[in-house]
């Protein structure tokens, strides 16, 4: 299991500003909104998240752990993805520490710098390091429904 963790105060004012700019139909990176039910209150959560792709598939990496989505997509296995203008129904399945790991040494690299700094690896650490840091950075596969 994931430990919990906290987002940055820096990263939760910049996740206001960049959900205001999707909702205005900008395509920001590789952002999108995610939005899911709330495990407690049933109610849609819509928080940015960067959707990065290997090998034809799409993945949902949570570089601040076991926050608050994390916990609502596990328990509801499905989501809505909204980029631009389009939304799509998404199932969601977390992967393995060993699967995780795998998908964090291919995208890792390719983060941004402050993004990369939440995961205690560099890009040239031995996959086992990886394995270590996926135990507390949880990574989805997603589906379209």
């Amino acid at each position: 299991m994931a430990k919990s963790s906290q987002v940055p105060r820096l990263v939760r004012l910049g996740n206001v500003i960049v959900t205001a700019m999707v909702r205005a139909g900008f395509k920001v990176g590789l952002i999108h909104l995610l939005t899911v039910r709330g495990r407690k209150s049933s109610q849609p959560r819509t928080t940015p998240v960067a959707v990065v792709e290997s090998d034809g598939q799409r993945w949902l990496v949570s570089p601040f752990g076991e926050v608050d989505w994390v916990k609502n997509l596990r328990k509801a296995g499905e989501a809505a993805l909204t980029r631009g203008r389009r939304t799509e129904r998404v199932s969601a399945f977390e992967v393995s520490p060993q699967e995780a790991a795998l998908i964090l040494k291919r995208t890792l690299p390719g983060a941004p710098s402050f993004l990369r700094s939440s995961f205690d690896v560099a890009p040239d650490s031995p996959l086992e390091d990886f394995e270590r840091t996926a135990l507390s950075h949880p990574v989805f596969l997603l589906a379209t429904k």
